[in-house]
């Protein structure tokens, strides 16, 4: 019997185990994969405080993990495949180390990138490939990009790419944009922007990194390469919440809805990280989320044993 059980293993997830942990609660976290969750596929990060010469995704992410555990986390690697509130408890099944029981339960497993699908996008991932401009963008000078959506996000994100790229391609299978108007204005008065519409990505190329993709036109089947140094790949993203459907309200999309205290419709479960969030998706903002789950589930925990 835990104080708190802990779903995912990314910012959201190990700071609210630093948290649960330093509180002097029984708190095991739960990760299917390594810790760490989407930042150690990240190339670098330049814009967490408290490194001013920037670190890679994975060191970031170790710092985390060992910070846990020195403070007294337990961290397993299992799967959730259900969770089930019970009178007094709340059982969470996973699929290697069978049921874990709980006075609480934050849930922190992310959301996933929407993937092409294509040859190279998979080989390339972290030498070019990437699904976050703001992560990314920076390391990429002076050379010429290309963003593949047509949304709110690909649009905003390519624009920002314009502060460090050379040339940003923006490459959309339909002949119209789907972002708000007012950002199509933007790219559109961008002068570094270029729009290559009614096109699809069929292959990431290169050797070590990216050099180049193999594009087609949908509507004249028509053939050609684009020499590019990355590909942020922008075409929207999946939060990580099936095995919840039918327990925790959840959005259209299939985001957790929470209250403003990160409490789910279930008052004995939280969510922290990019699970609720679908809007800045930051690690700053995944880890800060994940610190006020935890004190909101600290509380509960105290109250419900007292």
């Amino acid at each position: 019997m835990w104080d708190i059980i802990i779903i995912g293993g990314g910012p959201a997830g190990l700071t609210a185990g630093i948290y649960a942990a330093r509180a002097r609660l029984d708190t095991v976290l739960l990760e299917k994969l390594a810790p760490g969750g989407q930042m150690i596929t990240t190339l670098g990060v330049e814009n967490f405080p408290g490194f001013p010469e920037g670190i890679t995704g994975p060191e970031l992410m170790g710092n985390f993990a060992k910070q846990a555990k020195r403070l007294g986390l337990q961290i397993e690697t299992a799967e959730v495949t259900q969770i089930t509130p019970e009178e007094t408890r709340i059982q969470v099944a996973t699929r290697e180390k069978g049921d874990f029981y709980s006075h609480a339960v934050i849930i922190a497993t992310g959301a996933r990138p929407q993937k092409l699908g294509v040859p190279g996008e998979k080989e390339f991932l972290a030498k070019g490939v990437s699904y976050c401009a703001t992560c990314d963008g920076p390391l990429f000078r002076d050379v010429e990009v290309a963003v593949i959506g047509g949304g709110d996000t690909a649009l905003e994100e390519g624009v920002f790419l314009t502060r460090f790229a050379s040339k940003v391609h923006i490459i959309h299978r339909r002949d119209q944009l789907r972002g708000e108007k007012i950002l199509q204005e933007r790219a559109l008065a961008n002068a570094k922007v270029h729009f290559i519409l009614e096109t699809v990505v069929e292959e990431i190329r290169g050797e070590e990194v990216v050099k180049s993709i193999k594009l087609r036109n949908v509507k004249t089947d028509e053939k050609s390469e684009l020499e590019v140094k990355a590909v942020f790949v922008l075409v929207g993203t999946v939060p990580n919440t099936e095995f919840l459907k039918g327990l925790i309200n959840l959005d259209e999309a299939g985001y957790i809805i929470v209250n403003e205290r990160y409490q789910t419709n279930i008052p004995a479960i939280y969510a922290a990280g990019d699970v609720h969030d679908k809007v800045y998706r930051q690690a700053v903002t995944a880890a800060g989320s994940g610190c006020a789950a935890a004190l909101e589930a600290a509380k509960f925990v105290e109250e419900t044993k007292a």
